[in-house]
C-alpha cells in the first residue's frame, strides 16, 4: 500500500478545491473532444457484410434493429486468440463486456443499438456468453471481412508485413486480433461509418475504472491488464487468506 499524506481538514479542503478546478477543466476538455468526435466525416459503407446471429443471418443494416445508431464492439474471440479451452475469450474484452447489459436499456431508449461481434462461430460464443451471464446481442462476423476492414483483425500477410492499427502503421501487429469499438449511423437506408476506437480507447467503456479512480488507492496497477480477471475468477477475501 502506498504512503499517503495526512493533514488537517483545512489542508485537505484547500487541496481539494485546487483539484476540483483541474477536474472541471478535464471535463470541459472531454466535452470538446466529444464535440470534435461528432464532427468527423461520415463514410458510406459500400461493402455488404453478413453476420450470423441468434435470429439468423443479418446484414450490418439489420443489426441496427430499427434504430438509427449502432455501436459494434470488436470482441477478441477465436482465430488466433484462445487462452485455453475453458477461457477462449479475451480477459480484457470480457471486462468491457461486463458493462454492456446495464447500459443497453438506456442506449436503446436513446436510439442506439449495441452489439458485440467476434470471428468465432456462434456455437463457440454461446457457451461462454452463458457462463458469463451476459444478455447483450453477440454475433459472429466470421463469414465476412468486417473485423479486418474495421482494423480489429489482421490477416497472416498483415501479421508478417505490417498493417494499420489504431490509425497508425505497425510493422507487425502484436496479435491476430485487437479490441475496439466502431460506430455507425443509418441515414436514408445507407449505413455510414462514423467512428472507431482501439487500444486504451475502449477504456471509457470500462465503468469500473470510474469507481477505482475515486477509491483511496486509485487503480493501483502496474499496467492495465495486470489484475484483470473474468468476473467469476476473482478470489474472495477468505480464499486469499486461506
Amino acid at each position: 500500500m502506498n504512503e499517503h499524506l495526512e493533514g488537517t481538514r483545512e489542508d485537505r479542503l484547500a487541496a481539494r478545491r485546487e483539484l476540483l478546478d483541474a477536474e472541471k477543466e478535464h471535463m470541459r476538455q472531454g466535452d470538446e473532444l466529444a464535440r470534435r468526435r461528432g464532427e468527423l466525416p461520415w463514410i458510406p459503407v459500400e461493402k455488404e457484410y453478413v453476420f450470423d446471429t441468434d435470429d439468423g443471418r443479418k446484414t450490418l443494416a439489420d443489426l441496427f434493429d430499427g434504430r438509427s445508431q449502432l455501436l459494434v464492439y470488436h470482441f477478441m474471440f477465436g482465430f488466433g486468440y484462445r487462452v485455453d479451452e475453458e477461457n477462449p475469450g479475451c480477459t480484457g474484452c470480457s471486462f468491457v463486456a461486463d458493462h454492456f447489459d446495464a447500459a443497453i436499456p438506456h442506449l436503446n431508449g436513446h436510439d442506439v443499438t449495441l452489439v458485440a461481434e467476434s470471428l468465432a462461430p456462434l456455437d463457440e460464443l454461446r457457451p461462454y456468453k452463458q457462463r458469463m451471464g451476459w444478455r447483450f446481442p453477440w454475433v459472429s462476423s466470421g463469414g465476412s471481412d468486417f473485423k479486418y476492414d474495421y482494423g480489429a483483425a489482421f490477416t497472416e500477410e498483415q501479421q508478417r508485413n505490417g498493417a494499420e492499427y489504431n490509425l497508425r502503421h505497425v510493422d507487425q501487429p502484436p496479435w491476430p486480433q485487437r479490441e475496439g469499438m466502431s460506430a455507425f449511423a443509418l441515414r436514408e437506408e445507407t449505413v455510414q461509418h462514423t467512428y472507431s476506437t482501439y487500444d486504451r480507447g475502449v477504456e471509457r467503456f470500462m465503468g469500473t475504472y470510474g469507481f477505482l479512480d475515486i477509491a483511496p488507492l486509485g487503480r493501483n496497477e502496474e499496467g492495465p491488464a495486470d489484475w484483470w480477471q473474468r468476473h467469476d475468477e476473482y478470489e474472495t477475501p477468505e480464499e486469499a487468506t486461506s
